[in-house]
């Protein structure tokens, strides 16, 4: 299992399930406007920096913050205002958040918890609603033995 996989099994454990697709890079990458089922999530490792070794002697071992983003689409057009699919977006994303938030990833060495970091409005155009939800996952990587 890798980190962006643990996170997308989170999003998939909400109960009540609230995405009826919930995929990877490659299934976001492969898009071609809009997804065939909403609400989706995307999870993207978008970039992971390392800091340099902390030790002085023995095996190198390295601090890596890992931005993680899950771009959220929904669609509501039961008004023509964009409204609907505005509340519905809110709602989702606050789920997502209680679902991340505090979250210890176990497919990485001596996880923190994940962090919030921001949130953008990607677009919102004929009753969808893109929206990307970006977290923080620190880890280290430890060399092997």
């Amino acid at each position: 299992m890798t980190l962006s996989s643990e996170f997308q099994q989170r999003l998939r454990d909400i109960n009540p399930p609230i995405f009826r697709m919930v995929e990877g890079a490659a299934a976001f990458a492969a898009l071609n406007g809009e997804p065939k089922a909403t609400p989706a999530a995307f999870v993207l490792v978008e970039e992971e920096q390392s800091s340099p070794n902390e030790r002085m002697t023995g095996r190198l071992a390295q601090r890596c913050e890992a931005d993680v983003a899950i771009i959220i689409v929904t669609r509501n057009v039961s008004d023509g205002t964009g409204g609907a699919a505005a509340e519905d977006n809110e709602a989702v994303k606050a789920k997502v958040r209680e679902a991340l938030i505090g979250f210890e990833p176990a497919t990485v060495n001596n996880a923190d918890v994940v962090e919030h970091i921001s949130s953008n409005l990607l677009k919102a155009k004929n009753g969808y609603v893109w929206q990307r939800e970006l977290f923080g996952a620190g880890y280290y990587l430890v060399e092997k033995t």
